[in-house]
């Protein structure tokens, strides 16, 4: 009998000590978001873009906020290599270079925005380690700020191309919307999309759907505001929706993939149209296996999204659990499952993001 050993790999000390450097910079990057969270939160990177250097009690001045905190979040974000320090350590300054990607001013290019989704996932990770041991899932509720940072987060990706480059993608539908139709947008949250889009279109008839009570109070009452007497929302489980050859043309914008159940949703969705109708589902873009998935510029970010809030949600409903990951392979299988016999998929160059899906039935 012959037996066949194998060497075992020697130890490398120099790629232990990258490694170890490679997680001391990966705890630095997360306390850095957190502090960015703050930064836009408070309005202290508002405040500072277009500022000349300035001691922490002139910049908390000028954010109406208190200085000594203001001081221990400058030392972060000095160390951080975000704001800049003079060599006697009381003067700050936000480099011009710095200050787009992080003040409101900038509008679609406020990366700070996203800053937020760390601290809103932090909130609720003795819940998730809870699921980890027992199953299950975190329902919509527990996550206080998240359909609050979703809705800015769309505000920047979505509504900014809604119009010019995201409807274009589906032949006819700008043209059908201005002279009436119907509409709905499944998982609308606080349907900042249909306020838009029923102001720009006001022939049409708008719906927006969303499990989050809160959320949809939150779009209608701000539908009342702007007296958009064509759009009404309502607060619902999308399991059971059934509404056959009812709407024109239906949206989903990063929703799908959160629902108990994407497929009888995705099914509903299909009998929902009428003939001719439209599905325009904006989803996140990325392969449905994890190792096409290693040079994703926000590959990392998007499974932790995925675990600690859209598979989760899922689960607690006691659903499939698709997440977020389910990438673009599953997604056209799912919708040629359900009928829809010819999908499109696109990409839009200011977005890394997301993947947007024509689909029709017909």
């Amino acid at each position: 009998m012959c037996t066949i050993q194998t060497k075992r790999p020697t130890y490398d000390s120099a790629r232990a000590e990258a490694f170890a450097e490679t997680l001391l910079a990966s705890f630095n990057g997360a306390a850095l978001a957190l502090m960015i969270s703050i930064g836009h939160r408070t309005g202290l990177f508002d405040a500072m873009a277009g500022m000349e250097p300035a001691t922490s009690h002139e910049i908390a001045h000028a954010s109406g906020l208190n200085e000594r905190y203001v001081r221990e979040w400058l030392g972060a974000m000095t160390v951080g290599r975000i704001v800049t320090c003079d060599h006697s350590g009381t003067l700050f300054h936000l480099p011009a270079e710095h200050a787009p990607v992080l003040s409101r001013a900038s509008a679609s290019d406020n990366m700070a925005v996203f800053a937020q989704y760390f601290a809103v996932l932090g909130s609720v990770e003795d819940r998730i380690v809870d699921c980890f041991r027992e199953g299950g899932g975190v329902p919509y509720e527990a996550f206080e700020r998240f359909h609050e940072v979703m809705a800015e987060d769309s505000g920047q990706s979505v509504l900014p191309a809604l119009l010019d480059r995201i409807l274009p993608l589906a032949d006819g539908v700008t043209g059908a919307l201005a002279r009436g139709i119907d509409v709905l947008d499944v998982g609308c949250g606080r349907g900042r999309a249909l306020h838009l889009l029923a102001e720009a279109f006001p022939n049409s008839r708008f719906r927006g759907y969303d499990l989050s009570a809160d959320a949809v109070a939150h779009a209608q009452a701000e539908a009342d505001r702007r007296g958009l007497s064509n759009l009404r929302f309502e607060a619902r489980d999308m399991t059971d929706f059934d509404e056959p050859a009812r709407y024109d043309l239906v949206t989903a914008f990063d929703a799908i993939h959160d629902q108990k159940s994407p497929q009888r949703v995705l099914d509903a969705v299909a009998r929902a149209l009428r003939p001719g109708g439209v599905f325009l589902m904006q989803d996140i873009a990325g392969s449905s296996h994890v190792h096409r998935n290693l040079d994703h510029p926000l590959g990392t970010l998007l499974y932790t999204i995925s675990c600690m809030h859209c598979m989760t949600v899922s689960l607690a409903q006691g659903g499939d659990g698709l997440g977020a990951m389910w990438g673009e392979e599953k997604a056209r299988e799912m919708l040629r499952r359900a009928g829809f016999a010819h999908v499109e998929t696109h990409r839009l160059p200011h977005d890394v993001q997301n993947a947007y899906s024509v689909a029709r039935v017909a």
